[in-house]
């Protein structure tokens, strides 16, 4: 059976404290389990704070500030939302380097309840200077940009979840990768969102882009996508839809672009269920993602 995120996350992030005395990992009482013996063998490197995530947070800049690499694991809400303000000033405002890593989004944790939800992460973290963010499709996607971006002096956002691509692809920190060549459009598909997207667009002759870095945005390949194919882009992101709007009409400022945002709508989500079930009710499956982009590149 293939790990999963959570599962990579936890191996990668002890094999990191087992060979740099400069990471250090600050834990809000979740995923605990993952670390029984780091506690033990790194105590002064390892900390759970509890439920106290602002806390997390500065703590964590203040491993920086002494030279270490933090890495700061929590649920999206908690990770993202709870403690935005000490994201912000901590680390953006001093220019110090650290790894966000969260588990639970959008609504892996669909059955607790919005509180529990983290549709909104990625549009919050982009309005921040410096933040890079990434969104991994699996686990060994997870390994790859984790490697690539630590301790590269910048606050790094890594947004993982349970719902996954079933092949991992050759993705690099900073650009998209080129899945097919079409003339008809450009679709980018985020993270997990990949190959769905594929089974929505399999009859239509359209380009599809992968993306799992959203911030920095790969201007450079979109515009190189799109030199090739019409100017009809789909956006389908697994976070609250048009997160990646801006970066995509800067990058396109001076070419006539359309431009269809799927992904999780800006309303509050009161029922309960699992990750399949609200995707289902959002039209976020294959067949929801097929009639929206169907629908938008016959009414151009």
């Amino acid at each position: 059976m293939t790990d999963s995120m959570r599962d990579r996350m936890g191996a990668v992030v002890n094999e990191l404290l087992a060979t740099d005395e400069k990471t250090a990992v600050i834990l809000a009482d979740i995923s605990t389990n993952y670390f029984q013996n780091a506690f033990g063998q790194y105590p002064e490197r390892v900390v759970n704070v509890g439920i106290m995530e602002q806390t997390a947070v500065s703590l964590a800049a203040g491993f920086a500030l002494e030279g270490f690499h933090p890495i700061v694991h929590s649920i999206a809400p908690f990770v993202v939302e709870r403690p935005f303000e000490q994201i912000k000033d901590d680390f953006c405002y001093q220019g110090l380097g650290g790894t966000f890593i969260s588990i639970g989004a959008s609504y892996d944790y669909g059955t607790d309840g919005m509180t529990h939800h983290g549709p909104g992460d990625v549009a919050i973290l982009k309005t921040l200077p410096r933040m890079q963010v990434c969104v991994p499709g699996t686990a060994d996607e997870l390994e790859t940009l984790l490697r690539q971006t630590y301790a590269n002096g910048s606050p790094t956002y890594l947004r993982t979840s349970v719902q996954h691509n079933k092949t991992s692809r050759p993705v690099t920190f900073g650009k998209l990768h080129v899945e097919r060549e079409g003339k008809d459009g450009v679709v980018i598909a985020v993270g997990p969102m990949l190959e769905r997207t594929l089974a929505a667009v399999a009859d239509m002759d359209v380009t599809v882009l992968y993306a799992t870095t959203i911030a920095p945005f790969d201007a450079e390949g979109l515009k190189t996508a799109v030199s090739h194919a019409t100017a009809n882009i789909i956006l389908v992101e697994p976070y609250y839809e048009g997160a990646l709007v801006q970066d995509i009409a800067q990058a396109l400022r001076h070419t006539p672009t359309r431009i269809e945002a799927i992904g999780v709508p800006r309303q509050v989500i009161s029922r309960y269920g699992t990750p399949d079930q609200h995707d289902a009710a959002l039209g976020l499956t294959a067949a929801g993602i097929q009639a929206r982009a169907a629908r938008f590149l016959n009414n151009g």
